[in-house]
């Protein structure tokens, strides 16, 4: 298992010659849950002129679907698609609402806002990798744990499932690849005074940014 997502659900507008685009990212496991969403973003703004849509899902990105909604063919839903792929993003799916500001914007501006509005909903949201990696336990002093954020930072590593007793308990994840070089530079930044062990394995998601 190994994909890019977004973190958190994110939601961005502009206005773009009067007419407003509203674009919703949501993350989603199924196309069901997908167009779920899609009937409750129409029923929201039913007195919108087209909410189009476009979503990616799978972990191997098996499921496309893109939606127009009344748009000319081809100006709205497959450049929004087109958008989720550069990213190489899955189990996502955007929603651009657009309120009708009186200004065509012919099938080029059409191209350019809905595909415009997506790209900058992913920047201004949050990305993840979605992954297996393999936990390692670190039993440590207080004075240790410390400085444990220096070591964490410079690897750019996370903890996770810390508890605090006589000693500080704490697990952090690593690529499969990675477990024996991270042991044998945690034993080093220590000097040899700690002691870590593999601690199985789960799924997490790691900040693209």
């Amino acid at each position: 298992m190994n994909y890019r997502t977004i973190g958190k659900d994110t939601s961005f507008e502009e206005d773009i010659k009067k007419s407003r685009f509203i674009c919703q990212l949501k993350r989603v496991e199924t196309e069901e849950e997908a167009r779920h969403f899609i009937a409750t973003i129409k029923k929201e703004h039913h007195k919108a002129n087209h909410s189009c849509s476009a979503m990616i899902i799978g972990q191997d990105s098996q499921i496309k679907r893109s939606s127009d909604d009344g748009e000319p063919s081809g100006t709205a839903g497959v450049p929004m698609l087109t958008i989720l792929e550069k990213q190489g993003l899955t189990n996502i799916l955007a929603v651009v609402t657009r309120y009708f500001g009186g200004i065509k914007l012919g099938a080029g501006g059409l191209i350019r806002a809905y595909s415009g509005v997506v790209a900058h909903t992913i920047e201004k949201g949050s990305l993840v990798e979605v992954k297996e990696q393999e936990g390692i336990l670190l039993e440590l002093t207080y004075p240790q744990y410390q400085t444990l954020a220096n070591f964490l930072a410079d690897q750019g590593l996370q903890e996770q499932d810390t508890e605090f007793s006589d000693k500080v308990r704490t697990t952090i994840y690593v690529d499969p690849h990675q477990v024996d070089k991270c042991l044998s530079d945690l034993i080093e930044f220590y000097q040899g005074k700690v002691k870590g062990q593999k601690a199985g394995s789960q799924i997490v998601e790691v900040p693209l940014n």
